[in-house]
């Protein structure tokens, strides 16, 4: 039951740790603007509000192109669409972004409503990872091999910002309870 409730609340994660992207080169630290974190922000809240809104097509275009080219479109909305039911996501909260040059983080926390396997509130606290792509931010979380070989390109900006582990959490008798151990899918 344990892993089914795990399962049902990584889900509503899926276009979060399913997207990887491939760095090559480290990109010196550079100081953001504050047109950079306004975008960084902008693009996390309108992929967030994309999946919220069931809009996967649109969704798929504001991906990282390495990973469209690695997963269908036809795939990626099915895969969403099955979560459907699990799941209704309310809303999220965005830290402060952290630029450097085409790359950004930010901590985000996402709530749900859980309908499966029982009904509860669900949250997940995880950092979103971002590359500038064509002018535009594009969400390009991965899992963690991904994340890995991302942060060893990067140097810099992995001594500057660390990878943090995703928690997931349930409500239970009106506080926030810890489901340990949760991952990015991957590893």
């Amino acid at each position: 039951m344990k892993s089914l409730m795990k399962n049902s609340l990584l889900s509503f994660l899926l276009v979060f740790v399913a997207c990887g992207f491939m760095a090559t080169a480290d990109v010196p630290l550079v100081n953001a603007t504050p047109s950079d974190e306004s975008d960084v922000r902008s693009a996390v809240q309108r992929i967030f509000d994309q999946l919220k809104g069931g809009q996967y097509e649109a969704l798929y275009d504001s991906l990282p192109s390495s990973f469209r080219s690695r997963t269908s479109r036809d795939r990626f909305v099915k895969a969403l669409q099955n979560t459907r039911n699990m799941y209704q996501l309310e809303r999220i909260e965005i830290g402060p972004p952290r630029v450097s040059g085409n790359l950004a983080v930010v901590d985000t926390t996402m709530y749900a409503r859980v309908s499966q396997p029982f009904n509860t509130d669900g949250k997940l606290v995880v950092q979103q990872y971002l590359v500038r792509e064509d002018g535009s931010w594009r969400v390009a979380t991965g899992d963690r091999a991904t994340i890995d070989r991302f942060l060893k390109s990067n140097p810099g900006f992995a001594r500057k910002f660390p990878i943090k582990r995703t928690r997931l959490f349930v409500q239970q008798n009106g506080k926030w309870v810890e489901i340990p151990s949760v991952r990015p899918t991957g590893k």
